[in-house]
Formats: structure tokens, sequence, C-alpha cells
């Protein structure tokens, strides 16, 4: 079947520069079609999928789309073409146009699609702060500079560009790479480097080794390549994403953090990587509830607070119900002898008590059987002994998966 590329848009406002995309994509010889997203059933005449064929994927139809509220139909609208897009069996790449409004319904669709399906958004809010509609893909943001709301010298040649970038994409495959290694997904912080470079460098021969760096959107990432079922197994170094979550820092995964492991039987290898600091920005944008802790500025962009027993009891124990849901094999280790280059005699955050207050919560929560195990060791996370126990737990996790589905 032919891959086309799709326009998505609200026609009723953007008709002309959806018209002007197609125009562009067509001269570069690349197939396409509009699909009009827009919740007043005027589409001007341009749209090849019109909008009632997307709202009809609505859980409740399309009348849960078309009602006198705007606010809830872009939202229903937004629902529906989460469901309607990735069934598309002719979905070559996607190209959305909008303003706030129209990104904000594009965008979670976008997400749907798996990482390396060509995907761009042109909006007037992508010079902002873009996090909240890129999330974990691979979505190609481009600013509009002027509003998306006609055609203009401006808008001409951004929209062009656009047009022409997919059409690049669609021309110009990547070659896919061999799969003779399986991947895995590792997670990583600056303070956990070491630990995991001597992860990647006894593993790399067996598996492509995905590294994604946990600043949320990097955990993210990897739970969902690993739902997508594009890794084969996790090794899950570095969870101070928790920390963010639990005390406001600028690296959190969400709550959704380790729940995939309750979705798959994905195996499963984790640690306490950098469970001693939340990281906030420059010093100044530390909160006043926290000026009194202990803190210490990384660089100038970034500040870094030592957590307190309390904190990582408390982390222990949402953790710890996390791997209780996991329907894998699961091994965590505990490295006793701390969980970050900071966390280490004469270090920083070096503070035993508060890291024996995680490790007894995970030991109290965790339910261990066979397939869950908590495993102490008497060594730092970036001892070559933890990288080495590591290594070994992961091979025997994934050898019983190997064993039980082949």
């Amino acid at each position: 079947m032919e891959s086309i590329a799709y326009l998505i848009g609200t026609c009723d406002t953007k008709a002309a520069e959806l018209r002007y995309l197609r125009e562009c994509l067509q001269a570069a010889g690349v197939r396409s079609c509009i699909v009009d997203v827009g919740t007043h059933g005027d589409d001007q005449g341009a749209a090849d999928i019109r909008a009632a064929e997307v709202a009809a994927a609505h859980p409740e139809g399309t009348a849960a789309v078309f009602v006198n509220d705007r606010g809830r139909a872009v939202e229903a609208m937004a629902e529906a073409l989460r469901s309607w897009l990735p069934a598309r069996q002719d979905l070559g790449g996607v190209l959305g146009i909008g303003g706030s409004g129209g990104t904000a319904l594009i965008a979670p669709a976008l997400r749907e699609l798996n990482i390396g399906v060509p995907k761009l958004m042109v909006s007037t809010v992508a010079s902002g702060n873009v996090a909240p509609y890129v999330g974990p893909s691979d979505i190609a943001m481009l600013y509009s500079v002027t509003d998306v709301a006609g055609l203009n010298r401006i808008s001409r040649q951004v929209l062009g560009n656009a047009a022409h970038a997919l059409a690049g994409m669609l021309q110009h495959r990547v070659p896919a790479v061999s799969a003779d290694k399986p991947a895995i997904g590792l997670s990583m912080f600056g303070v956990t480097t070491e630990c995991v470079s001597q992860l990647s460098t006894a593993l790399d021969a067996d598996y492509d080794c995905l590294i994604f760096h946990a600043t949320g959107t990097g955990g993210r990432s990897m739970e969902k390549l690993a739902s997508s079922g594009l890794v084969e197994g996790l090794l899950d170094v570095t969870t101070t994403e928790v920390c963010d979550l639990f005390m406001g820092g600028v690296f959190s995964a969400g709550e959704a953090r380790l729940d995939v492991l309750a979705r798959s039987a994905l195996p499963y290898v984790g640690s306490c990587g950098a469970l001693d600091m939340v990281n906030f920005g420059g010093i100044d944008s530390v909160p006043e509830r926290y000026r009194g802790r202990l803190l210490y500025e990384h660089n100038p962009q970034i500040t870094l607070m030592r957590t307190t027993a309390e904190e990582n009891a408390a982390m222990g124990r949402w953790i710890g119900e996390k791997l209780n849901r996991s329907l894998g094999p699961v091994r965590f280790l505990i490295p006793e002898g701390g969980v970050s280059a900071l966390d280490a005699p004469g270090q920083p955050f070096h503070d035993p008590g508060a890291d024996a207050a995680l490790f007894e919560a995970l030991e109290d929560t965790v339910e261990q059987t066979p397939q869950r195990q908590l495993i102490r060791y008497p060594h730092h996370i970036n001892d070559p002994e933890f990288a080495a126990a590591l290594v070994e737990h992961f091979q025997a996790v994934m050898a019983t998966v190997k064993r039980t589905t082949h």
C-alpha cells in the first residue's frame, strides 16, 4: 500500500494553508490528503477526510465531539484523533498546523505514533516550552513566526519549508538497522555515568544499548519504547526522576513512571541511581521552603538538593509498590555504598542514614517472589563490582524470558 502524507488542521480557519501544503507536496512528488479536525462542520471544501469521520472514532461517537461548548468539543476531537490516526494503514507521515488550540488538539495524536514515523507540527507556540506537546515522542516543532491565519510572504515560506521537510523524510527513508541484536533501555544521569558506561561496554556485544538521560522526558521516552515493544529489556539504574516527582523538581517523569512493568512482562533490572537528589534550575529558582536545605550548585542552570531520610522512605515505598505490580521478572539491586557520585565518602551528599531509610522502605514494601527480588550489595553504584552484579542479573532475567518464549 502506498504511504501518503496526512495534513491535519481545522479547515474552517486553515483551509488555504492546508491546500498550500498539499500543492507543495504534490510538486515534490508526494501524495497527501487533508484531514479536517474542525468542530464547526465547515471544511471549506478542502478536506479529503471530513471531521465527522475522525469524530466517529471517539468512544462515545460524533455526538461527544460536536457539542455547543468549544473547550469540550476540542478536547473530544483530540481524543477522537488519538484513536483514529494510528489506525491509518497508509500513513507515511504527518504534518499538523495550528495555534495553541490546534496544537493541543493535534499533538496528542502525533505522540501516539511510533518513534521514527515522520511527524511535524507548525505552531504559533513552538518558540516556547514545547515539552507538553512533544512529550516522549520525536515530533519536530516549527515556529510559524506569524499566526497560522492565512497565507502571506512569511507563512508561505515557513509552511513550504515544513512541506519540503516532510517530503524529504518520506522520500529518503532512514535504512532500517539490522535487528541482529535486541535493543535494551538503560537510564543514566551524570552522577551514574560511570556505572552505565560499564554496563554498556559489557553488554554491547549482545545488545543494542539505548541510553536515556533521566530528565523526565528521558524516562518517559524509555518507557514509551518499552510499551511499543521496541526494547526487549530495561536496565533502569537511574530512578532519580522519582525525586523530582515527589519534591517538585524540574525532571519529573510523572506518576506513570514504572507503570510499564504492570503492562508487560518486560525483563527489568533496576537500582537507586541518584535518588539522593532533586533537581531545580538556577539557585534563585529553588522554592523558599527548601532554601535551608543542603543544596549543591551543579552548574549555573542546575541546583541539586539532597533528599532526607523521610523523603527517601516515601520514595522507597512508592517504588516498591510499583515493582509489586510487575508482570515479568524483576531484580532491584541496592548499592549500600552510595547511590550517586555525590553520595560517597567525602562528597557533599554522603548520608548513610538517609540511604538506609530508602533501602529499608524498599525491603519493607517489595513483595519478594522467585520472579521479583531485591538484592543488597556492599558497593557504591559506580563500583565495578556493582556494575558486574547488574550485568549478571540482567543476563539471567533475559535468559529466563528467552527460555519461556522460545
